[in-house]
């Protein structure tokens, strides 16, 4: 019976796609951190986007999270991600070290290049210089967060220089994979990635395990590796309903899919499951899919996640009870007593 062996931490993800009004989706969104939490779970991200509600409800990352850390004590925070070229830097790394002080160091800041080219357009930028601006605003949130004069000569206050050993990088790619591992930082793997034309049946461990490797050999020598794979994972009572509400949640997103680039699936449920890479069903269905996930193989962190399936919030909340008492443990996660906090 295979377990990952090297998965140290249990993370909830949110893109706070809720079919609800935003401020529904706000309330929805910490309820489940909180049902996370009081499962045991070590972490929990959400994710940043702008405009598009299709995509993602939620702009103002710092803010949520100052919110939810309000209504917890012991789950780490974090964000998956803030699209770093489309913030001020300086702002960024000013909101990381307030929300760190006041979640008592719980915070982990993901970044990435990410963004759909209209938001990089509504901010008076190019999105063709996505990777120049992200590479330029992290060297100076690494700088302030650990109190360099910027430009100026001021300094960050608070200073909070612990954050620079939390920070992740988000990638689809390689070169990114590499640049993560030469700066020390954690790797954010995708629950899902476009195939190519040329590979249109690769597997998901195909696209990302050459990211790893690169991310490893950049890593500086002892150095500890910090690897987070998102995955797709609903997991119901009942099989059967698992299977319908993926099949409403699955063919309600297939248009975005589309438009991200992905290839056409068939027209079955199985073929659009596959396609989406998502795992669901019962929870014994749930982990003996996650166990041919060889990329999990090789992660310290699993974050899952309802998306694309979202279905209705009660589901979600007991998705999450199951993922933690059912699904996890078969994978070798251990839960944390609910006193200990992850190291920061």
């Amino acid at each position: 019976m295979k377990r990952f062996a090297n998965l140290k931490r249990l993370g909830f993800f949110t893109r706070l796609l809720d079919e609800a009004p935003p401020a529904e989706r706000y309330r929805f969104a910490a309820e489940q951190i909180v049902r996370a939490e009081k499962a045991g779970l070590d972490s929990a991200w959400i994710a940043q986007h702008h405009f598009h509600e299709r995509e993602g409800g939620l702009p103002s990352p710092f803010t949520f999270l100052g919110y939810v850390a309000a209504q917890t004590s012991r789950i780490r925070l974090g964000t998956g991600i803030v699209t770093l070229p489309l913030e001020n830097a300086v702002r960024v790394a000013e909101d990381a070290a307030v929300l760190d002080l006041i979640c008592n160091g719980r915070f982990e800041l993901g970044v990435g290049t990410g963004g759909n080219p209209s938001a990089f357009a509504a901010f008076g930028l190019d999105s063709t210089q996505r990777n120049e601006i992200f590479a330029r605003n992290l060297e100076i949130v690494r700088a302030a967060l650990t109190g360099k004069p910027l430009d100026g000569g001021d300094t960050l206050y608070p200073q909070r220089p612990q954050l620079d050993g939390r920070i992740w990088q988000a990638t689809f790619s390689v070169a990114g994979g590499a640049r993560a591992g030469k700066a020390g930082d954690g790797l954010l793997l995708s629950r899902t990635q476009p195939r190519t034309k040329e590979a249109p049946a690769a597997t998901l461990a195909e696209i990302q395990n050459p990211i790893i490797d690169a991310y490893l050999a950049a890593l500086p020598k002892g150095a500890e590796p910090r690897i987070m794979a998102s995955r797709s994972v609903f997991v119901a009572d009942d099989h059967v309903e698992a299977m319908r509400l993926a099949d409403i949640g699955l063919r309600r997103a297939l248009p975005q899919f589309m438009k991200g680039g992905h290839l056409p699936p068939g027209e079955t449920l199985e073929e659009m499951i596959t396609a989406f890479d998502t795992h669901v069903g019962a929870a014994d269905a749930v982990v003996a899919s996650l166990r041919a996930d060889a990329t999990l193989e090789r992660i310290t962190d699993l974050v899952f996640q309802a998306h694309s399936v979202d279905a209705p919030h009660p589901y979600i909340l007991r998705s999450i009870e199951l993922v933690a008492e059912k699904v996890a443990p078969a994978l070798g996660w251990t839960r944390t007593a609910p006193d200990v906090a992850l190291a920061g």
